[in-house]
């Protein structure tokens, strides 16, 4: 686990995500709650490296549930992928929920594969409080939690957005791949090079 948490820059990563925890969540529970977060994500245990879609990346998160599980941090269930709730006449569903045992409580996760919108709050928030009428029980689970996972965000339009919002989100971009850093590139040689050398010996 200390070498996974090395490899993926767990420090830099850990309880940055924006946040409207302190706002809307009570003071016992918004600094586990933030703790929990992290941004960017790193979904490089994926395999995807080409193009994709939503579904592709649900999936592969699903088909790699213990990495995805550990990615998503301490205490984390899953319940369901696409889970539907009936919110009055229409079935509604969830791209992802999950049950917090440290927290006691539902997460919504929402993953997006394109840039944030503000139209992405409105529609995880109307899943969190449908969790919060038909799943959650009362005295045996806090408040539901939503986690928007997009691929990129502008930080003052997600910070507007978590400020107009009444439910406790956090907005979080993720990675596919681990990017070296710029001073390593051009230490590394080419194919070219090493073929060039292996045909010098």
């Amino acid at each position: 686990m200390l070498l996974n948490a090395l490899s993926t820059d767990l420090y830099e990563r850990q309880g940055k995500a924006l946040t409207n925890f302190g706002r809307t969540l009570p003071a016992e529970t918004s600094d586990l709650a933030q703790e929990l977060t992290k941004d960017p994500y790193n979904f490089a245990f994926t395999g995807i490296t080409g193009r994709y879609n939503e579904k592709l990346l649900k999936d592969s998160l699903l088909n790699n549930i213990t990495r995805f599980l550990v990615e998503l941090g301490t205490g984390f269930a899953y319940v369901g992928k696409e889970y539907g709730i009936m919110v009055g006449e229409r079935e509604k569903f969830m791209d992802l929920l999950f049950y917090n045992l440290n927290l006691s409580c539902y997460v919504v996760v929402e993953v997006k594969i394109g840039r944030f919108e503000f139209a992405d709050i409105g529609q995880l928030g109307g899943y969190m409080v449908a969790c919060n009428h038909i799943l959650k029980k009362e005295g045996r689970d806090n408040p539901t939690i939503g986690l928007l996972i997009c691929k990129e965000k502008d930080k003052v339009q997600a910070q507007y957005a978590l400020e107009s919002s009444t439910q406790p989100i956090s907005i979080s971009e993720y990675e596919l791949e681990k990017f070296y850093p710029e001073k390593v590139e051009g230490t590394m040689p080419t194919i070219e090079e090493l073929e060039q050398r292996l045909s010098s010996l």
